[in-house]
């Protein structure tokens, strides 16, 4: 079982690690920027990112396979990662800013008395202190990306390209489906990730939860 679900595993842990590594990044950057400088339309901006929350993921389902075969990235990590890294920007961006909103201004005061900039704030202060949140983006991130598999699905025909949600589906329809033993076996290898990451990510979690993480 190993020897056939390695390739999507492997495949799986890249995108989802370029997928979180990116929403995080760019996330609380963009975050940082909302919230702690004002410029015209700064508000407007925010709830223009947010209120794509209210659209359904399967409304965008056409129009981003759409994109993504005029910009020639079908059959390609690209086609995963790049959409998960736009869609996670959102509730990236909602998580960060609120937390971002209730740091005491003096902090960054007192930085920028001693000569730094804006990504000196943001790595000697915002980072550190930002921890937890970190944590909670980032094990909803991994959780979301590991486990979707219509997207995986349609945009990769070719099998070297998919990852563990659709590969699974694609054993499940090969000559490895007569024998139940090796489909159980990939089932469970497959969940031993998504176990590790309850076991060590549950309470850097609760922490960012109960931090002010999902504060209005």
């Amino acid at each position: 079982a190993w020897d056939v679900i390695r390739p999507y595993m492997l495949n799986s842990f890249f995108v989802t690690g370029m997928t979180a590594a990116g929403v995080l990044l760019f996330g609380s950057l963009t975050a940082y920027v909302l919230s702690r400088y004002r410029f015209p339309g700064s508000r407007f901006v925010f709830f223009y990112i947010i209120s794509t929350m209210m659209f359904p993921a399967v409304l965008t389902l056409v129009p981003s396979f759409m994109l993504v075969r005029e910009l020639g990235l079908l059959n390609s990590y690209w086609a995963m990662i790049l959409p998960y890294l736009a869609g996670g920007q959102v509730f990236a961006i909602f998580v960060f800013k609120s937390f971002f909103d209730g740091l005491p201004e003096e902090l960054f005061e007192s930085v920028r008395l001693d000569g730094a900039g804006h990504l000196q704030c943001y790595r000697h202060i915002v980072v550190p202190l930002s921890k937890p949140i970190l944590a909670v983006v980032a094990v909803m991130t991994i959780l979301g990306t590991w486990n979707n598999f219509l997207w995986p699905f349609i945009t990769n025909t070719e099998g070297k390209y998919h990852v563990i949600a659709s590969g699974l589906y694609v054993l499940a329809a090969s000559p490895y489906s007569q024998n139940p033993n090796t489909l159980y076996a990939a089932y469970l290898i497959s969940s031993v990730p998504l176990l590790l990451l309850f076991v060590y990510a549950t309470k850097p979690f609760i922490q960012g939860v109960t931090s002010g993480a999902f504060k209005a």
